[in-house]
């Protein structure tokens, strides 16, 4: 990502500290029926892979979904639930994102029914979510004062494409005492470098043009926390 303050041009990445290596895409799956290509791209998770149907998903706006129940208003996601070492989907504007269980799945196993299952919900012409799907952008509101509106709006324009780039995002969840309150999603979920994400990209960034700022923390949902605490015992 380019980060412009007046003339100085810096390019720093998010998830790593040196140069951002490039992902490029890893399978092309094609199905002489449909006329679909699914290409797949590799994320700073190992555990998630992105994969980008050709088609838009979700438009403007990004969903994550942590568990099957969480699914109920994504036809699709559903779907993908179904699917044996699936732990967590990401829709994003024109990627999804697939969680897998544990890095002793092996992607080569997944892929098939993943591709299957996009290709045949595209097919069906059912929507991606339904009108029930709650709204988790940061848009700005009436409600928010003038440094948090320049937050949202560094998040909106600098921050989260790049993330996105990843598979992932990042939402805003709140500033309370110069701290950003931040929820990661997709493949920056359970990624072993989403603390250099959060310190070395987002906070430097926002404390750099929004003097207010003083730090940023990570939020998570009472699922994610159960999970971690899980997984730490």
């Amino acid at each position: 990502m380019m980060l412009k303050d007046h003339n100085l041009t810096t390019r720093h990445s998010f998830y790593q500290l040196a140069q951002k290596k490039l992902f490029f895409p890893s399978a092309v799956w094609h199905n002489a029926v449909r006329s679909m290509f699914i290409q797949t791209q590799d994320t700073p998770n190992p555990n998630s892979l992105k994969f980008i149907p050709g088609k838009e998903v979700l438009e403007s706006r990004t969903m994550e979904f942590s568990t099957p129940a969480a699914a109920f208003c994504s036809p699709l996601a559903r779907q993908l639930f179904k699917i044996e070492g699936v732990k967590s989907i990401f829709f994003g504007p024109d990627f999804i994102t697939i969680t897998k269980e544990s890095e002793d799945l092996d992607w080569n196993l997944l892929k098939p029914d993943i591709y299957a299952t996009i290709m045949d919900f595209f097919a069906s012409g059912l929507p991606v979510v339904t009108d029930e799907a709650p709204r988790t952008d940061t848009a700005a509101s009436e409600d928010d004062d003038e440094v948090v509106l320049m937050i949202k709006e560094l998040l909106d324009t600098r921050i989260r494409p790049t993330v996105q780039e990843d598979g992932g995002d990042v939402i805003y969840k709140g500033f309370e005492d110069g701290i950003v309150q931040l929820k990661l999603q997709g493949s920056c979920t359970s990624c072993p470098s989403s603390i250099i994400t959060l310190k070395n990209g987002i906070q430097n960034m926002l404390q750099f043009y929004v003097p207010e700022v003083e730090g940023v923390e990570q939020v998570v949902d009472d699922d994610d926390d159960v999970e971690k605490k899980a997984n730490s015992t």
